[in-house]
């Protein structure tokens, strides 16, 4: 039986929040957050192509960095990382934490936002910021109860 669009999507988002949950636990301030906007960018540039949509790499990063830049924590988690021994601990548990719950929150926006016919040059960030914080937080708080009903869609018009 073939996949839809949303199913492949969704299988996307959750390959990429174990990588960036992987990426998390490095124990490099900053290189941290480098690998984790890559990761995002990767998983970006497979949803576009689910949704057949031109993949454009620029406008990703910027509106990665809009959703990360919200999320005070995540740079934060990374910088305590700087403190020998428990600085790691601490850091690397919050920072897979925060990686995880921001990838899954990026990735259902962008998902939200295909499916209801947008692209790249429509999105705006401070239009789905909401959404992305509840995403966030829903997943932060626990991840098995923030996926969607499979028949359950919410889509905010383009």
């Amino acid at each position: 039986m073939a996949q839809t669009k949303l199913e492949r999507a969704r299988a996307v988002i959750n390959n990429h929040v174990i990588a960036a949950v992987a990426v998390g636990v490095q124990p490099i301030p900053a290189v941290d957050l480098v690998l984790l906007t890559a990761t995002q960018m990767n998983m970006l540039r497979r949803l576009a192509k689910i949704y057949d949509i031109k993949f454009r790499p620029e406008l990703g990063r910027s509106l990665v960095a809009a959703f990360l830049g919200s999320v005070a924590p995540l740079a934060s988690a990374s910088l305590v990382k700087l403190i020998p021994v428990v600085g790691w601990l601490v850091g690397g548990v919050s920072s897979l934490a925060f990686a995880g719950a921001s990838t899954h929150a990026v990735g259902k926006v962008f998902v939200q936002h295909f499916e209801s016919g947008g692209t790249f040059l429509t999105l705006d960030p401070d239009k789905v910021m909401d959404y992305y914080r509840e995403q966030f937080d829903a997943y932060r708080s626990s991840p098995e109860s923030s996926r969607e009903d499979e028949n359950e869609y919410h889509g905010i018009k383009p």
